[in-house]
């Protein structure tokens, strides 16, 4: 067990692939992920299944996709499946594991194969649990001040961070989990996973870091020729542009602005984190890993926070280390090989020397095996958005109103230019389709007729009606009575 290698697994909630320094983005600040990138590898085509985060967490745990761990439409109380999760293989192997910050399964005291899970939920309290987080806060003298900013989980209006840094969430958990690291058992590898629930909504930035992209500012959204048009847009995308239309410019740069400083607030406390391993002398022996569910589209296409298919929501950041002897992650590699979320948990077990349960369905992403295509899916219905993404190119699916998209990603990274009526370009429509086809299950049948896809017909424009603000919490002071269910 002495030989075996300690492993932290790194996620946020909402981070796009290209919100990294080293990735070339302009202004984005990530002076650590990049320092890691430069000592390990950066996957640049890795894509969330289903980027929405509870499905997309139940990827990770199990190493299987939608289509068997039973989520792609976010099902808030669905029970994890019975299948062996990362943390109880890590645990059967020896390893002691422990978790802080975002879990999102159900019921919320549910380790998943956890020695002990220290659990911030964004305030879910109506599903009967007040979390560490929150007693932290009430320890603090801030009971039920949590959301006392009056910024809601799923809105992009933003303010500063209301109470002492150290009350911030992202300070919390890596504070949780640099003192679990310190009281581990010194004679067994660790297991560790850290959960930041940012840069997701609420944009509650410190000052710090909102002052910071004040000066440095942000580009603006870039539009596909697409996109410009909101009566030619598929169905899903008009109404997502009819709900965020309400977002002022000016909005939007703040939005944009208070984002950018959540990930770099983020990027600075991982230094905390390393730091720790160095000095515990197990810096060395660890393998890290860094990535996010989903990334957020942050107005680009006219488009808000996540659900699609485009490389802003889809496409997540990848940079893995392994430990200082392991020759098969060299320092400085960019790998362009196609991986999903469920790859992390194979990659992980293969690092540590752990076989991968039978029902784990990823491939390791320092192995030889690599796959030709990705299928992402979510929704079901007229919300179901499907993708296939090959080297070169992505199909998007649209089942309401039947329709595809194409890029060519290699010309087009930010797909500004849809090719799927180009004449020059029906082959690649043609072969990605039948890939499509391959992959539906279920109700997804029923968009077939006679081989061919139908899809659904587009139901009727709903109103931008936004009564309960996105989610907006209240005061978790007094908590609400339990139910004799458990539920508030």
């Amino acid at each position: 067990m002495a030989e075996r290698p300690h492993v932290l697994l790194i996620t946020t909630d909402h981070w796009p692939a290209s919100l990294l320094g080293c990735a070339g983005h302009p202004t984005v600040q990530t002076p650590t992920l990049d320092t890691l990138a430069r000592s390990g590898v950066r996957y640049t085509n890795a894509y969330s299944e289903c980027p929405v985060c509870i499905p997309a967490r139940r990827t990770l745990m199990t190493g299987t996709p939608p289509r068997t761990h039973g989520d792609r439409t976010f099902q808030e109380q669905l029970p994890m499946p019975q299948l062996p999760t990362l943390a109880q293989v890590f645990r059967d192997a020896g390893y002691q594991a422990y978790a802080v910050g975002k879990l999102h399964c159900y019921p919320q005291r549910n380790r998943i194969g956890f020695d002990d899970v220290i659990l911030d939920e964004e305030g879910r309290q109506m599903y009967g649990v007040v979390d560490d987080y929150e007693q932290f806060l009430g320890h603090a003298g801030h009971s039920g001040a949590h959301f006392g900013h009056g910024m809601s989980n799923n809105e992009y209006i933003m303010r500063p961070w209301h109470l002492p840094e150290a009350c911030h969430p992202t300070n919390w958990a890596t504070a949780e989990m640099a003192r679990l690291i310190k009281r581990r058992d010194p004679t067994r590898p660790g297991f560790w996973f850290l959960s930041f629930r940012h840069p997701h909504p609420p944009l509650t930035p410190l000052q710090y870091y909102l002052d910071l992209y004040q000066q440095l500012g942000v580009a603006p959204a870039y539009i596909g020729e697409w996109a410009e048009d909101d009566a030619s847009l598929p169905w899903v995308l008009r109404q997502g542009a009819g709900r965020d239309a309400q977002i002022s410019s000016t909005q939007a740069d703040l939005g944009r602005q208070a984002f950018y400083a959540l990930c770099t607030h983020i990027d600075h406390q991982l230094r905390i984190i390393i730091g720790t391993l160095r000095e515990e002398g197990l810096l060395n022996n660890t393998v890290i890993c860094f990535t996010s569910d989903h990334g957020d589209m942050l107005g680009n296409h006219r488009q808000w926070a996540k659900r699609l298919f485009y490389e802003d929501s889809a496409n997540v950041p990848v940079i893995l280390l392994g430990t200082a002897d392991d020759a098969r992650i060299q320092p400085g590699a960019v790998d362009d090989r196609l991986v999903g979320w469920q790859d992390i948990m194979p990659t992980l077990l293969d690092l540590a020397g752990i076989d991968a349960p039978s029902t784990v369905e990823g491939l390791s992403m320092v192995g030889d095996t690599r796959r030709e295509q990705i299928f992402g899916e979510f929704g079901e219905g007229a919300l179901a958005t499907r993708m296939i993404r090959e080297a070169r190119y992505k199909l998007i699916y649209y089942a309401a109103g039947n329709r595809r998209q194409l890029f060519d990603l290699e010309a087009d990274p930010n797909e500004l230019h849809d090719l799927a009526n180009r004449a020059e370009h029906a082959d690649v429509l043609q072969r990605l389709t039948e890939s499509l086809l391959g992959e539906l299950y279920g109700n997804d049948e029923d968009w077939l007729h006679d081989g061919e896809l139908v899809g659904v017909s587009e139901p009727e424009r709903t109103s931008g009606a936004n009564r309960g603000l996105s989610g907006q919490r209240g005061l978790h002071w007094p908590p609400a009575p339990a139910s004799f269910m458990g539920q508030m």
